[in-house]
């Protein structure tokens, strides 16, 4: 079976082209120049017949016969020559090169009488053209015979002989054969040359259109088929060859183009496909998470409701209560049994007066009264309030603000109260000695406070301690109203909780990170310039 490839293809089909046009051409060629051979043998003939004619006339005229013989026997003797004869008017040879045919009459039909005795008339004039013949003879090879009629010229009938008269027009015909075996020969040996060099002119032509084929046409197609199977195996980092400046040049610059276009559109396919996940993957958080602000936000509104209610009915017995205890607080005697009882009883009754309170002011909206102020300046006088029941529980407390800070858009008074809720906190969770670090600066890019809100400049306040930390499940929870790990009568669980929304009504936001056994973190993030429009946000329950 033969090869598919383009290379061979184009290589085959004209080598055969060019075999079928050298065939033709050689074969042209051949018959031209056998002509041509054939053309001067004649010649050569005619020639030579006339040469034997003019060389045998004064012998003839002296009636020398012996003389004549040996003239066509000299010629008879050149190389190609067959044979030499001389026939009489009648048909006879009177004289041959070849002697076994001396006296022999010959045919009017053969080949070289029919010409002249066509008719019953013989002809008297030929051209010399027409006087030669081509035949084989009895062994198979070719001649070429050629008749010079001997005709009766006034020095023939008024010879001394006077053999012949006057009126015989025609005295004899003198014959040449001419062997063309050699002129056969010459002409096979050109015809092999000639297909040989044709030949090999083929295989080379071949040889060269197939290089040719294989530079210009192979090598580019190859090379678009392999960048094809490239493209088809998600392959576009590689790009074709453009190996010259014609159509195959150009077709391969074309086909880098579309490989760099495909690979920009799948680079901008996968760019918008991964912006388009982290986006819905943004928006889903930032849905789940207005959604957990929505539900807070509803349990915070009816968590502030029952409690300011509750407040309100508890508040007006309970300060009855409190005012008739001291009443009688003072009648009773100093250190007796009943005055102590006694003062266990206010000093509960006034905790519960505090609880009370700070249900009130969970309940109550309370907008902040923002002014520009110092936030290190807020953390250092809050931090010099429980400095020394810290220091007394062996619980170190360290400063680390940034000194180069800007005034910050805030309620002093609120800040105060997160910070000292947060510090409690975390003077609380440390049960032996432990430190507290509290460490300010400014946020080297904005940040949105809120899922879906604009960033903002603003600034962070971390708040470090080392205490037992926050198991994982509860950490989520530490903002809800009335949720404490701490001990029943040590907390309320209100501190984080009031926290949260006085930081969220400044536009900030609070994040609590911690690990049990090492410690937590509180980090407050605050905005730093006043908003455009009017900050009616407050405190939210």
């Amino acid at each position: 079976m033969l090869p598919k490839t383009l290379k061979f293809k184009v290589a085959f089909y004209v080598a055969v082209a060019l075999t079928v046009t050298l065939l033709l051409f050689t074969l042209v060629l051949v018959l031209h120049q056998r002509e041509q051979f054939l053309q001067e043998a004649v010649t050569r003939v005619n020639l030579l017949s006339e040469v034997i004619k003019r060389s045998t006339r004064f012998a003839m005229l002296q009636n020398q016969p012996d003389a004549v013989h040996r003239i066509i026997q000299d010629v008879a003797n050149q190389a190609g020559i067959d044979r030499v004869r001389i026939f009489s008017k009648d048909g006879n040879i009177i004289d041959s090169t070849y002697p076994p045919e001396i006296g022999m009459k010959v045919d009017q039909k053969t080949e070289g009488c029919i010409l002249c005795h066509q008719s019953a008339k013989p002809l008297e004039q030929m051209a010399g053209a027409e006087k030669a013949r081509i035949f084989t003879d009895q062994e198979g090879r070719r001649r070429l015979g050629n008749m010079e009629v001997i005709r009766n010229e006034p020095s023939c009938y008024n010879a001394a002989c006077h053999v012949h008269t006057k009126a015989q027009q025609v005295l004899g015909v003198l014959d040449i054969v001419y062997s063309l075996e050699e002129m056969d020969d010459t002409m096979q040996r050109n015809a092999i040359t000639i297909a040989g060099f044709s030949l090999g002119f083929v295989i080379l032509a071949a040889l060269w259109v197939s290089l040719l084929v294989h530079r210009f046409v192979y090598v580019p197609l190859r090379d678009l088929e392999n960048g094809s199977k490239r493209i088809s195996s998600g392959n576009l980092e590689q790009t074709i060859p453009v190996r010259s400046a014609d159509e195959f040049g150009q077709v391969a610059a074309s086909f880098n183009s579309m490989t760099g276009a495909l690979k920009s559109s799948q680079l901008e396919l996968r760019e918008w496909a991964r912006t388009l996940e982290q986006k819905v993957q943004k928006r889903t958080r930032e849905l789940r998470a207005a959604e957990r602000e929505a539900a807070r936000g509803e349990k915070l509104a009816s968590v502030g409701l029952l409690a300011a209610g509750i407040a309100h009915e508890l508040n007006n017995p309970l300060t009855g209560i409190l005012t008739f205890s001291h009443l009688i607080r003072k009648k009773m005697p100093e250190g007796s049994q009943d005055a102590e009882d006694m003062d266990l009883v206010l000093r509960e009754t006034k905790r519960c007066a505090a609880i009370i309170r700070r249900l009130l002011d969970f309940a109550r909206e309370q907008a902040p009264e923002k002014k520009f102020a110092d936030l290190n300046m807020i953390i250092q006088d809050t931090a010099r309030i429980i400095e020394r029941p810290a220091h007394l529980a062996d619980i170190e407390i360290t400063l680390d603000l940034d000194r180069t800070l800007p005034p910050v858009w805030v309620d002093e008074d609120l800040i105060k109260q997160v910070v000292m809720n947060i510090l409690v906190n975390a003077q609380h969770s440390i049960e032996n000695e432990g430190t507290i670090v509290v460490r300010t600066r400014r946020l080297p890019e904005p940040v949105s406070p809120e899922p879906g809100m604009d960033p903002v400049p603003m600034v962070e306040m971390a708040i470090i301690d080392t205490g037992c930390g926050i198991p994982e499940q509860n950490l989520k929870r530490v903002f809800d109203p009335f949720f404490t790990t701490k001990d029943v009568g040590k907390g309320t669980g209100l501190g984080l909780s009031v926290s949260h929304g006085i930081v969220k009504a400044h536009g900030g936001t609070i994040k609590a990170e911690s690990t049990v056994g090492k410690g937590s973190t509180f980090r407050i993030y605050l905005p730093l310039e006043a908003p455009l429009a009017g900050d009616a946000a407050g405190v939210t329950a």
